[in-house]
Order: structure tokens, then sequence, then C-alpha cells
């Protein structure tokens, strides 16, 4: 993309933003050489940001805050020109710590009587500057942002006051910079299999049928899956999340989240036999506590490889906690204290990186030579799977957006199976999360999501990246899931 040009109206507006500035004089008509002159300089299809300051039509707007414009009318009856790439370049502004508002800014050529305000107000602008609408109609075949910063809302202002709203102007260069590396076509990889897994799918069913057979509310232990969008959308569909069994009211359905639980927790809900206990662990954990089990009355000493704190990790530690070591990196195996080194076995979390676990698993046999393990690997097929994806796809990619919340392990591994394989990577909640910074460069983009995460919010992010030009999109799939886990007796 060619490098970006910034167009104010006024010598102190192109003192604020810096750098390169075209200056164009203040009204349509006016300013005919002005236009030519920056038409004659712009290469083809070059970015185009027009700043400078706007009047207030929101009376919440406040002198010094920034308005990046979602669209810019005119008082003629001209087709608005829509920019739709303003959510983004708002985004990076509140990250510079700026106060932003986006709306339509509408541009007159005189100061708008009160009613005509009034007027413009009601039709959803929130402010109006005397020139941008006008610029644009001349760059139809540019790319557009426009941010404008507020020197008058209604009020009495002083020049002082003014002079610090066009202060405000100093740091919108650099996200404009970011906004005009970003903008354009993108290629977007999507890789499947991505999003729920059937251990996941199984679980918000389960929670969903039970709130349909026993009715508002059912209490949930700890997230259902570590996804914020799904404990959201279930919060409005009844449920409520609690910490502990203790803060579930007697006489309710409670639903042990899918992670797993220690038969601690199993002989607390025991106790109290007036609860409606549904458990959606998923099966591939179940399995892992039951090799626990198996290991323990053979008399294993078991090492567990995982992530402290972890709540399936948490889980299969209460199996045994006198009993089971938790080892979180091959450096970890040193410093193992587990007696009869005939007698160790070791299981695994279900969400790791498997090149990672294969290393620390290496080193176990290095350390214990009996060591035994599963017949069949811990880490879930569709962990597995979807490392797989994000593996065969990297390379081709400039960029991977792994969608997913923070506090999900199997997202977290596939962010950094990505740059294992030498690719960026970034996790993101959702499209909100997305940094222009990011995709500066970036035309080939990779796209998936953890286990635990909604398509839809795929589907979401490239709408985002939509904002910025033309996506291409293909599917990258490396194989085909037909996994389906059976539900609980209670909710069939």
């Amino acid at each position: 993309m060619a490098d970006l040009a910034v167009v104010v109206a006024e010598r102190m507006e192109a003192g604020a933003i810096g750098g390169n500035v075209f200056t164009v004089t203040s009204s349509r008509g006016r300013a005919p050489d002005g236009l030519r002159r920056l038409r004659v300089a712009l290469a083809p299809g070059a970015p185009v940001a027009l700043c400078g300051t706007a009047r207030g039509l929101d009376p919440t707007l406040r002198t010094g805050e920034l308005v990046v414009a979602t669209e810019l009318r005119t008082t003629d009856g001209s087709a608005p020109r829509v920019l739709p790439a303003a959510p983004l370049v708002a985004d990076d502004l509140h990250r510079l710590g700026l106060d932003v508002r986006c709306g339509p800014v509408i541009s007159s050529a005189t100061a708008p009587s009160a009613r005509e305000g009034a007027a413009f107000a009601a039709a959803g602008a929130i402010a109006w500057d005397t020139e941008s609408a006008w610029v644009a109609q001349e760059l139809p075949d540019h790319p557009l942002a426009a941010v404008r910063t507020v020197v008058e809302t209604g009020r009495n202002e002083t020049i002082q006051a003014q002079l610090r709203a066009v202060g405000s102007l100093l740091g919108v260069r650099s996200s404009l910079e970011r906004w005009a590396r970003a903008v354009g076509p993108h290629h977007v990889l999507r890789a499947g299999p991505r999003s729920f897994c059937a251990g996941v799918e199984r679980a918000i069913e389960i929670v969903e049928r039970a709130l349909e057979r026993f009715g508002r509310p059912v209490y949930v232990r700890r997230q259902i899956v570590h996804n914020a969008h799904v404990v959201a959308d279930l919060q409005a569909k009844g449920a409520i999340f609690v910490a502990e069994l203790d803060q579930v009211p007697d006489r309710a359905t409670v639903v042990l989240a899918a992670h797993g639980v220690s038969p601690a927790v199993r002989a607390e809900a025991a106790d109290r036999p007036d609860l409606m206990v549904i458990d959606a662990t998923c099966p591939l954990v179940a399995k892992v506590h039951h090799e626990a089990r198996r290991y323990l009355t053979q008399g294993h000493r078991i090492v567990l490889i995982g992530h402290a704190g972890h709540e399936e990790v948490v889980g299969t530690i209460g199996e045994a906690p006198d009993q089971i070591s938790l080892v979180q990196t091959p450096d970890d195996v040193a410093d193992l204290d587990v007696g009869d080194h005939e007698q160790v076995a070791y299981l695994t979390q279900t969400t790791l990186a498997t090149d990672e676990t294969a290393e620390i698993v290496a080193a176990l046999h290095r350390r214990f030579p009996r060591l035994v393990g599963p017949s069949g690997q811990d880490i879930c097929y569709a962990t597995q799977n979807r490392q797989d994806a994000v593996r065969a796809l990297a390379p081709l990619c400039d960029l991977v957006l792994v969608v997913g919340s923070t506090n999900s392990s199997n997202t977290a591994r596939l962010v950094e199976v990505a740059r294992r394989e030498g690719c960026r990577a970034e996790l993101i909640e959702d499209a909100s999360d997305l940094w222009l910074e990011w995709l500066g460069g970036a035309t080939t983009i990779g796209l998936t999501a953890g286990a635990s995460a909604p398509d839809t919010l795929v589907t979401g992010v490239i709408d985002a990246l939509g904002l910025l030009g033309p996506v291409d999109l293909t599917e990258h799939r490396t194989t085909e899931e037909t996994v389906q886990f059976a539900l609980p007796r209670q909710v069939r």
C-alpha cells in the first residue's frame, strides 16, 4: 500500500498532525487548486486521512474529544461516503489513551443554524465540519479515514481550550499510519478443524437442556468451558456460574463443568442429596481420571504433565494429591522425587501442545527407563487436530489469528504452535481485539479458533478484516471430525 496522505484545512491543524500534510481551503468550491494538487500528488489507490477540527452536534461531546467518522455526509443530498474502517481506527486511538467517539460527520460550507443543527443531529450526525465530504467526493478511488477534534460544542470556549483541543491531533498520525499499512485486500486461510469440539458441544447442550427441563436457574460450578462468550450466552439463558458448591442453594440443579473435578468435589456433591447434580465432564478428561485411578491401584507414582492451576489439572491431581507430581517443562523432570523409579507412570492434560509434551515425555523416559503411560495419547483428538491444522497453514501465512479466551489452554497452545512454525501469531477474544499494527504487511492471514470458541467469532473477525478491504477466503482443512459424545441420563 502507498504511503499515507493527510489532508487538513488549516495550518494549525497541519502543525498538530505533523509529517507530510496537504492543506485545502475550508469550503466547497473555494479550493480547486488545492484539490488538483492533491490528486496529482497521490499514487493510485493511496490511503488518505482527512483530519482537522469539527463542531459538535451531540451535546455530550467535549472539546478535545476525537470523532472518527463512520460516514461523511453533505448538505446537498449527495450520497454519503461510508468509511468502514472507522471502528478499527477508533480502537487504535483508544489504545493510545485518547477520548474517541464514532459516528457520522456532515460537511456544511457555513455554520448550521440551531434548527439545521438539530435536524442533522436527529438524522444521526454527531459533528460537522466544512470540507471532509467535499474532499471525499474528489477521491472516490482512495481508501479514506476521517478523524476530527471537537473545538466547540455550542458552549462558550476560550482560545486556550480550542488550542488544547487541536493538541488532541498530536497523537493521531501514528494510528492513521497503522491504518494505512493495514488497509487493502487480504487473503484469509481459515483452518479446519477449528472452534467447538464434541466435548464442548456436549457441555453446552447439557446446560441448555437442563434449563429447558428443570427451569431457571441452573447453577454451573466454574466456567462450563473456557470462553467468555459462551458463558455470557448461557448466563443470558438463565445459568448462574459459581466458584464452589457451597454457593448453590438447596434443591437446585447444578452442572459440573467440562474440565472435570476432584473426588473431593464429587463427595461434597454427594453429601447434598437435595441437589440435582449433572456431570458435564468431557469423556476424554474422564478417561485421564480413570487412568490415574488404575495406575494408583497398581502401585505407581504418577507424573502429570500439565499447567499448574488449570482446572483439569486440579481435578486430576485431586485423585491422589500425595501420589501425583506435576511437571510443566522438561527441566522439571530432573527435580522429581518419586521414590521407586521402577513404579512411575505418566499422564497428560488433554489440551497441551503435542510437540512440547513429546519433549517432556522423552525426558521422563530418559530418567525413568521403565516408565509406563496410557496406551493411547491423552491429548484429545480435537486439540491434536486443531494443532495439526495450524501447523499446516502457518508456513503459508504472514500472520495467524487465534480466536478464544485467554484462560483457554487449548487456544493458547494454538498460538504457540503457529509461532513454533515461524509465523507471527496473536490470541484474540473476538474481532474487537484486532489491532491494526498486527495487520501491516500481513496480506495472507491464517484464522482459527480454540475448541471452546464459537465459530461465529471467526466470522466476526473475517467481517472486521473486510472493513479494511476485500477478503479472499479459503478453507484450509486437514481432516474431518465425526466424534460425538452421549449426554448424561438426566438430560437425554
